[in-house]
C-alpha cells in the first residue's frame, strides 16, 4: 500500500508555471507507475500525466502536451508534473495516483489504485 500526498498548487497568472509535487509513503513507490489527473468544478477527472516505474517512459495527455513535463525521483518516493504556458483552463484540482498497470495503457481513473487528496491549481487570466 501507498500513502499519497499532493503539493505546489496555488494561484498563478495565465502564461506561468508551476511544479507540483506528490510524495509517497509506505513500501514499494518503484514498482508503481505513476499518474496525474485533474478535475474542474463540473467536470470528470481528467487524465494529465504517466510516467512509468522507473521513469523511461512519460507520456502527456493532448490537452496539456507541450506544457508538460512528468518526472520521478525514486530515491525521494516523489513524481513531480511541471506546467508551463499555464492557461485559465488548466484551473483543476490535480490528483497523483499510483498504478499495478502499465503507464502506456492506464488513463482512466479505474484503473489507478491509490489517489492523494488533490491539490488545487488556479489560472487567471
Amino acid at each position: 500500500q501507498v500513502q499519497l500526498e499532493e503539493s505546489g498548487g496555488g494561484l498563478v497568472q495565465a502564461g506561468g508555471s508551476l511544479r507540483l509535487s506528490c510524495a509517497a509513503s509506505g513500501r514499494s513507490f518503484s514498482s508503481y507507475a505513476m499518474g496525474w489527473f485533474r478535475q474542474a468544478p463540473g467536470k470528470e477527472r481528467e487524465f494529465a500525466a504517466a510516467i512509468s516505474t522507473g521513469g523511461g517512459f512519460t507520456y502527456c495527455a493532448d490537452s496539456v502536451k507541450g506544457r508538460c513535463t512528468i518526472s520521478r525521483d525514486n530515491a525521494k518516493n516523489t513524481v513531480y508534473l511541471q506546467m508551463n504556458s499555464l492557461k485559465p483552463e488548466d484551473t483543476a484540482v490535480y490528483y497523483c495516483a499510483a498504478t499495478t498497470q502499465s503507464s502506456r495503457s492506464a488513463r482512466r481513473p479505474i484503473e489507478y489504485d491509490y489517489w492523494g487528496q488533490g491539490t488545487q491549481v488556479t489560472v487567471s487570466s
